[in-house]
């Protein structure tokens, strides 16, 4: 009886844990989903709530962490189970970075709301689509163990970077035609690569859900983009130094 309570116990843990990355994952979703919609409408107001909602998430991941590490140094789980707890940690700072992203495109709107709109760019609403699909995907896959769907999520990740590297075309056309819209543009850039990286995150976690449920790694070529190269990069660096 001993023994069947502590495997009842255990269980009940296991499933407290995927419930609060499920819980961490919706508020990710929702912040990006805020984050362009503020983009779209010009809506300062909504950004502003979403560069303030980060602390939100990343309290979840806090709480995740220490959940998990109890959880290790007090059941000592063997395969499957000690994959699921490393599993979550992982896909709990995936979705971090997500809400971090987000966060940035909260801001780069607000700045943007104080200068002259620039021609509507419609492949950044697209984008930000199809990576929210991703996310939902790679999240449902995690809750119902599903390699297909964790796959299908993963092998998008090449339509996002296609789409970025037009967008970022169109944007370096617009500042040759007017030079006026060079400071607008470099924003517009900005949010497209955060975008663009909510989407890799997005793979990171159909990566994981993979390993979680079949206990190998996805063995297959990651998608891969044609990108900006060194520029794009440049991009990601500034990023970081800015956090």
């Amino acid at each position: 009886m001993s023994t069947e309570h502590t495997v009842r116990s255990f269980d009940e843990e296991l499933k407290t844990l995927v419930k609060t990355v499920l819980r961490m994952g919706g508020l990710a979703e929702a912040q990006l989903a805020n984050a362009v919609q503020a983009l779209v409408r010009r809506d300062s107001d909504l950004a502003g709530r979403v560069v303030s909602s980060d602390g939100r998430i990343d309290a979840i991941e806090q709480e995740i962490n220490d959940f998990a590490i109890r959880m290790l140094a007090l059941r000592q789980p063997m395969a499957d189970d000690l994959r699921g707890i490393v599993g979550a940690l992982k896909i709990s700072s995936d979705l971090e970075r997500i809400g971090d992203y987000a966060s940035n495109v909260g801001k780069r709107t607000l700045v943007l709301n104080q200068l002259a709109p620039v021609k509507p760019v419609t492949t950044i609403p697209t984008m930000a689509r199809l990576v929210q699909d991703m996310v939902k995907d790679t999240l449902d896959a995690y809750v119902e163990r599903d390699l297909d769907k964790a796959v299908m999520a993963w092998s998008r990740d090449d339509e996002v970077d296609e789409l970025y590297t037009s967008l970022f075309r169109e944007l370096v056309t617009y500042m040759m035609e007017d030079p006026r819209t060079i400071t607008a543009c470099t924003h517009l850039m900005f949010i497209a690569k955060n975008i663009e990286r909510i989407g890799d995150h997005a793979t990171n976690i159909a990566e994981t859900v993979h390993y979680l449920v079949s206990g190998n790694p996805l063995r297959a070529a990651r998608p891969k983009g044609s990108g900006q190269g060194e520029f794009g990069d440049t991009l990601d660096d500034i990023q970081e130094q800015n956090r």
